[in-house]
């Protein structure tokens, strides 16, 4: 199977417009891979696009995958299902919704077998008894892991640096399971700096898993992992932990949509993009430095106050 069913041109890069960074001499740019596709956006098709192949290469006629009732990863892997002809399965952390989300609604709609285990048994993925169920029931599937980070999603993520064709100095991201900035700091071959802005409480340790994911990676690719020393990782801009959020954060999506004229979502993208302005204002960077931050989508996750400004 060709890639090119799943070919992508590159997305564009434009300059982000913020009196901090003007102040600083900074050169403060974003790529916008938000429009990636109007549904499997951002990072998410980043990481689904080499396991897409793969599945479809090794005939697998289903996907199934894990995620909360507001997952990005879920709501990608349900479209991307409907529109290359998989079948999709998604294992649902929790079991007490009155109601659908609206994202496991779109998930539905796009034919999405949605199961919804208790959390004890989410915790345990595929040890769980239920998963063996899973597996008595369907045949064969392809299974991709929550948030979809694995070593085929790193691959997918390190052609983000390959269509950058402006000089910089420091590329930016938000990060969930770590799968995108391990495939930044793999495409930047130990040049440049990587600043990963975890969007979780107690964001210290996705160190060893992207360290892990680096490993995978590099054994896939038959090469000897590279003693990286071209990344960080920017613990305090959380707002809160995992899809929390603040007044501060909320009046900082305001101006700075007001700023750009385009959106951003407040569980990834503002979190990270706040955390570069301060890093800026705190005199991380020099003069002249130019920082690539990158826009990972996510617009389906966006609070409903935020569509009314």
């Amino acid at each position: 199977m060709s890639e090119d069913l799943f070919y992508k041109p590159p997305t564009p890069i434009q300059p982000i417009h913020s009196s901090v960074a003007e102040k600083a001499g900074v050169q403060w740019v974003i790529k916008r891979d938000d429009r990636i596709d109007p549904q499997i956006s951002g990072n998410k098709w980043r990481k689904l696009k080499y396991n897409l192949q793969c599945a479809k290469e090794q005939g697998y006629k289903t996907l199934l995958t894990f995620g909360g009732a507001y997952s990005n990863h879920l709501y990608a892997v349900a479209a991307a299902g409907s529109l290359f002809g998989f079948e999709t399965i998604g294992i649902i952390r929790g079991q007490e919704f009155a109601q659908l989300s609206p994202t496991l609604q779109f998930a539905q709609s796009c034919h999405m077998q949605l199961e919804l285990w208790p959390r004890e048994e989410y915790r345990l993925k595929e040890k769980s008894e239920l998963f063996k169920q899973i597996q008595e029931h369907y045949d064969s599937f392809y299974m991709i892991p929550e948030g979809g980070s694995n070593a085929l999603a790193v691959k997918g993520c390190t052609e983000i640096i390959e269509e950058i064709d402006i000089p910089f100095n420091y590329v930016s991201c938000a990060c969930g399971t770590g799968g995108t900035i391990a495939g930044l700091i793999a495409g930047l071959h130990d040049k440049n700096i990587c600043l990963g802005i975890p969007v979780l409480k107690g964001g210290d340790f996705l160190k060893s898993d992207i360290q892990e994911l680096l490993s995978q990676y590099y054994l896939q690719e038959g090469k000897t992992i590279p003693p990286f020393r071209n990344w960080q990782l920017e613990t305090n801009y959380h707002f809160g932990g995992y899809a929390k959020t603040t007044p501060e954060l909320i009046s900082f999506i305001h101006r700075f949509e007001q700023e750009n004229n385009f959106l951003i979502d407040q569980v990834y993208t503002a979190k990270m993009l706040a955390g570069i302005e301060d890093l800026i204002l705190q005199g991380r960077f020099k003069r002249g430095d130019t920082i690539i931050s990158i826009h990972t989508g996510g617009l389906q996750g966006r609070l409903p106050q935020l569509s009314n400004m």
